[in-house]
């Protein structure tokens, strides 16, 4: 599988927001990373369901949503209205897991479970079967720029071993701290889609780093 490049708008300039969805249709980007927050289970505040469904409008490449929220079953169905391709939830958020993956499933998302850096990849082990996607934080989630966690290369092999083992189709995302000097190194461990927020968008030729992260060894 090619790496998958799933910048996140969360980094990207509000201001000129329409200029950098064009930027990123035009580049070798996969996916479009929107991080939700609700201010409960992280402590900051993202964008809401007007600026989802504005981005959906303008994007030609799926939506791949990280629901940092509490709660999250009570949005499924409006996720899916405004244009969500992919819906992460964090398993930390949900007393029913497995109720929640069905009925994202109903909708006719694709469904993945975001583990947060405490959060060992073990308690997946019963689940595993019915996600299309693990995201690994590789940072704690809630803010921008902060360092990769080292443990994460752990955490991915041992991901990557449940997978392998139990036949499973998931495939594993990394959020936090992505960049030239460890995206290799993580696609070794395992992983196959890579969340990069202030690495691309505050880099001088933000499509240049894209097609650099697709490639780099």
């Amino acid at each position: 599988m090619n790496r998958i490049i799933s910048p996140s708008l969360l980094a990207a300039d509000f201001g000129n927001l329409q200029r950098e969805i064009e930027m990123l249709n035009e580049s070798e980007a996969d996916w479009f990373h929107l991080d939700i927050m609700d201010g409960v289970f992280v402590p900051n505040i993202s964008f809401g369901m007007p600026v989802i469904s504005a981005i959906n409008k303008l994007a030609r490449k799926p939506l791949d949503v990280h629901l940092m929220i509490v709660d999250p079953d009570r949005y499924i169905s409006t996720f899916r209205k405004v244009g969500a391709d992919i819906l992460t939830v964090h398993y930390e958020a949900c007393t029913h897991l497995h109720r929640t993956i069905q009925a994202i499933k109903a909708e006719g998302m694709k469904a993945g479970v975001a583990l947060n850096p405490h959060t060992p990849v073990s308690f997946l082990e019963d689940i595993i079967h019915d996600l299309d996607l693990v995201l690994i934080m590789s940072v704690n989630p809630g803010f921008g720029g902060q360092s990769f966690i080292e443990n994460t290369y752990n955490k991915v092999r041992d991901l990557r071993a449940m997978i392998n083992n139990s036949r499973s189709t998931a495939i594993i995302e990394v959020d936090g701290g992505v960049n030239d000097k460890n995206i290799a190194k993580l696609e070794d461990a395992g992983v196959n889609a890579f969340v990069a927020g202030s690495f691309v968008f505050k880099s001088d030729d933000p499509a240049k780093t894209i097609a650099n992260l697709k490639t780099v060894k």
